[in-house]
């Protein structure tokens, strides 16, 4: 495949240390490379630099004959546009050519058509319109509404949102319509960073079969795994400042990674061993009958230092795990007749299954369907309007919510997963912060100005202190690089107790789920047993229901409970259809209604802020100045409270707002 970029050397510094120290790679046209490293890597200043956004310090890039499109995680829009205009102004090219054919096609009808065949005029406009009908051909822009609207709704905006003014949209609908418009313009080559973030589930597999199917070439910055392994065929390791190539997906570039690693280590062990021969040869004898040997080695050792082999490029995994845990009864959860709603509006009903010891059940289905609800009528949090659930002997269970209310914010995070009732001393507690990726200075820090995903590291430990018999998982994912990602799963996997979980990491839930309890927005669910490649199959084969999107056939009906058979049960007609006939009603609201993904954003740009103060608290001109220290924590304290505050609206608009 033909060469289209072309990057060499490059290098960026923002401080004493580089981000990226030399970079080098060439893209082919059509290539799906996955960019990956972990967090800090410098993996967006990559792709600014490729887009032109920042500049290199040393360095080039050569692209000469490609368009490059970009979509960032924080990207800037017009707002003076409605949302379908937006997206056909990526089209303004073709939406101009599309005028000057139609306007040429009227002129060349005036001059009379082919009787005029000789004019040089007629042959001029005649040419032209063949060269703009080529064009607009090419690019199937005799059908842009069609396209344009295809695209729009294939991210997630419906009929209703297509006349709503951008400046009316929120942070995730502002980043969705720039995906739209990315994909329209379908450049040369995209650069995508995180573009799944504020997709949901029918959205994000949608644009993987786009990506997949596109002829652009595309580089895409993801921490979902699933979505890497669908779309991608190359793999940029970015560590360390330089990238490693890998042939294939994510997936394949696992398993080649361990592979090149060993080989690394075999060659950097070997040298540091020659090193050290030569070295210790050299000591013994640099004064003696073997001297001249000695210096003979010296010059040897010098030579080989000048080519040194290079460090192994291990990516540190934080080495996470669950203690063992003491046996429960064989049966950890008996659910009964189990229903919940809001109002008249039911978000399930009548469930009825059982979870065994061992086992580790992953709870699927659309955004609002009950999926937390239903996780704390289990715990007994939340009371069920019918049905009871029947907890088994000797549990002990661990929740892992996705507020993370498992540590206090107000307290450092070595003395936060200290748990009730238990002695762990400081050094233990120290090693256990450790094994889940927080080291230092770290854990004297109060959790509330961790980031995202360090209080996530910290609410897990916390939770590995508690010695739970039963982990309960709410989105334990969420802010978690690659890596740890990977140590969670197997840390979950090698977990010798039970697993109750909730995941939109279709990547986690393939590989630690074997039973899938499937809810749907009407209240009907299933039990599947299998995993979420298990289910995707069954869909594909037309033998079981997508409640993403209604779509496929209902397998037969089990008369048993907890079968290997999918289990559908479903509320009677007469009672569905006399709830549809009702109002809805809802509980009254502490919080006036939001959107999810405006609390999200204020949420980040509000943890982000608390985050920049912590670090004013040890710049030299604030530490002297005990007024200003004072008026930081100040600031520090009422944004904290804030953060509270919206963490409880989001948890609310989560229930609510369906």
């Amino acid at each position: 495949m033909e060469v289209i970029l072309t990057a060499e050397h490059l290098r960026k510094y923002f401080s004493a240390d580089p981000v990226l120290v030399d970079v080098s790679f060439q893209l082919r046209a059509g290539d799906k490379v996955g960019l990956v490293g972990p967090n800090g890597c410098g993996k967006t200043t990559l792709l600014n630099i490729l887009a032109g956004k920042e500049e290199t310090e040393k360095g080039t890039i050569n692209a000469p004959k490609v368009s490059i499109g970009y979509l960032e995680q924080r990207p800037e829009i017009a707002e003076d546009r409605t949302v379908l205009d937006e997206a056909r102004y990526a089209l303004a090219p073709l939406v101009k050519m599309q005028h000057d054919a139609g306007a040429i096609a009227q002129r060349i009808a005036e001059m009379g058509g082919t009787s005029f065949a000789a004019d040089s005029d007629y042959e001029k406009l005649a040419k032209e319109y063949d060269r703009l009908h080529e064009n607009l051909t090419r690019h199937d822009a005799y059908h842009l509404d069609h396209r344009i609207e295809k695209i729009l709704h294939g991210v997630g905006f419906t009929d209703d949102d297509l006349p709503k003014p951008v400046s009316a949209l929120s942070g995730g609908e502002l980043n969705r319509l720039c995906l739209a418009k990315l994909l329209l313009e379908e450049p040369d080559i995209m650069l995508l960073d995180e573009p799944s973030n504020h997709l949901d589930l029918i959205a994000t597999e949608w644009l993987e079969n786009f990506l997949h199917d596109t002829q652009a070439a595309v580089i895409l910055v993801s921490h979902d795994r699933y979505f890497l392994d669908k779309v991608t065929n190359r793999t940029f390791e970015l560590f360390h400042g330089t990238i490693d190539d890998y042939p294939g997906n994510f997936s394949k570039y696992c398993v080649l990674k361990e592979e090149r690693l060993e080989v690394q280590t075999r060659t950097y062990e070997k040298f540091v061993e020659e090193v050290e021969k030569a070295k210790e040869f050299i000591r013994r004898n640099h004064y003696g009958m073997k001297a001249a040997q000695a210096e003979d080695r010296r010059k040897k050792l010098e030579r080989l230092l000048e080519t040194p082999a290079d460090l192994p490029r291990k990516i540190e995994t934080p080495p996470m795990k669950f203690p063992k845990s003491y046996r429960t009864g064989e049966i950890v959860f008996r659910v009964e007749n189990l229903s919940k709603g809001f109002g008249s509006q039911p978000l399930f009903r009548e469930l009825d299954f059982s979870i065994e010891r061992g086992q580790r059940w992953a709870i699927v289905g659309p955004n609002g369907c009950g999926k937390t609800t239903l996780l704390k009528c289990l715990l007994g949090e939340l009371e069920p309007d019918t049905g009871k659930v029947i907890h088994g002997q000797g549990l002990k269970t661990g929740y892992f919510d996705q507020q993370l209310h498992i540590v206090d914010d107000d307290m450092s995070v070595v003395d936060a997963v200290r748990p009730p009732k238990k002695i762990i001393e400081e050094r233990e507690r120290r090693n256990l912060l450790g094994a889940f990726g927080l080291t230092g200075d770290q854990q004297l820090q109060t959790v509330g100005s961790l980031s995202g995903g360090q209080r996530c590291r910290a609410a897990l430990a916390k939770l590995a202190a508690d010695d739970p018999n039963v982990l309960v998982l709410d989105e334990p994912t969420n802010h978690l690089d690659l890596w740890a990602r990977a140590a969670l799963e197997k840390a979950v996997n090698d977990f010798d107790g039970t697993v109750l979980f909730i995941s939109h990491d279709r990547y986690f839930v393939d590989k630690v789920a074997d039973h899938l309890l499937i809810i749907q927005p009407d209240g009907r669910f299933k039990v599947l047993d299998g995993n979420y490649s298990t289910f995707r199959m069954l869909v594909g084969q037309g033998l079981f229901t997508d409640p993403f999107t209604g779509t496929g056939k209902e397998p037969p009906v089990s008369a048993g409970g907890n079968t290997k058979q999918p289990i559908i049960q479903q509320p009677p007609a007469a009672a569905g259809n006399s709830l549809k006939n009702k109002d809805k009603q809802k509980k009254k609201r502490k919080f006036p209604y939001r959107k999810l993904s405006d609390i999200e954003d204020e949420i980040f740009a509000r943890e982000n802020w608390v985050q920049t103060l912590n670090e004013d608290l040890l710049r030299p001109e604030i530490v002297r100045d005990a007024e200003k220290m004072k008026a930081v924590h100040l600031e520090i304290q009422k944004e904290q409270e804030k953060l509270k505050q919206l963490n409880e609206h989001w948890e609310e608009a989560t229930e609510m707002n369906w």
